[in-house]
């Protein structure tokens, strides 16, 4: 590891497993110093002392706008500031459009889209006034291509693409960040959940590298814009999905 984080304090919502696990161990191992928020608290601090003594696990509702400035206030009180929010927290889910109800609609934006603005605008709270800030939020392919069963899902991701350049275009400074990744079908427990042996087999068949991305290669994707190297990137949604969104009608036996 080359300790691009060395000095760094990072939040990564959702961080008790899947991707946002993943980059907690990586940004550790990059030399940040991280606050970990998730609904289950007990598994947080547990990735916390796991990963070493100064990281601090944070029970959060991110939905709650109390949780969500209480998490970034815990990061300010513990270590004096806060350099990169990761907004990784969210749900899944999958159902046909005319079974969407109001109530679906509504719990997937409260948590996966006004979770990520309340985050943001309590992490903006504290980067404004010190002239740094990295914020990266998880989105996915489903925010940019009809997927089938995800109304309330897709809708949640494409618009934290948006907000990201909503808040690039009032908030950017020379130090100050916005961007977005955009997964495409990657090994977690949600998506064993979520994916059927048909949507499974959709997605090889439609994907030109023919697998499922791993959570690592989305942790490797967060590390970058939340670095040095990307001062210069901004406003941007980082599609890392084996060029599934990019691709159109593949040859018989060009996928994997």
């Amino acid at each position: 590891m080359t300790g691009q984080l060395r000095n760094r304090v990072a939040i990564v919502t959702g961080a008790a497993r899947g991707i946002g696990a993943a980059i907690a161990r990586l940004f550790a191992a990059e030399g940040a110093t991280l606050v970990l928020g998730d609904l289950d608290g007990p598994a947080a601090d547990a990735l916390a002392a796991a990963l070493g003594p100064h990281h601090l696990g944070f029970r959060a509702d991110i939905s709650d706008p109390v949780d969500a400035e209480a998490l970034a206030q815990a990061a300010q009180s513990a270590f004096g500031r806060l350099d990169i929010l990761i907004n990784n927290a969210g749900i899944g889910q999958s159902k046909p459009f005319m079974d969407t109800t109001p109530d679906d609609i509504e719990r997937v934006m409260r948590i996966n889209l006004t979770g990520t603005m309340l985050c943001s605008q309590a992490a903006l709270r504290r980067m404004i006034p010190a002239g740094y800030g990295r914020i990266v939020s998880i989105s996915s392919i489903s925010g940019q291509r009809g997927n089938v069963g995800r109304t309330a899902y897709g809708a949640s991701k494409a618009a934290i693409e948006l907000i990201t350049r909503v808040m690039t275009a009032e908030h950017a400074a020379p130090g100050i960040t916005f961007n977005a990744i955009a997964p495409g079908a990657v090994e977690t427990e949600m998506s064993a959940t979520l994916h059927d042996a048909a949507s499974r087999r959709g997605f090889h068949e439609r994907t030109p590298q023919g697998r499922y991305g791993t959570v690592d290669e989305i942790a490797a994707a967060a590390l970058f814009l939340a670095s040095e190297a990307a001062g210069y990137v901004c406003g941007h949604t980082l599609n890392v999905d084996g060029g599934f969104a990019t691709a159109g009608l593949l040859p018989a036996g060009r996928a994997g």
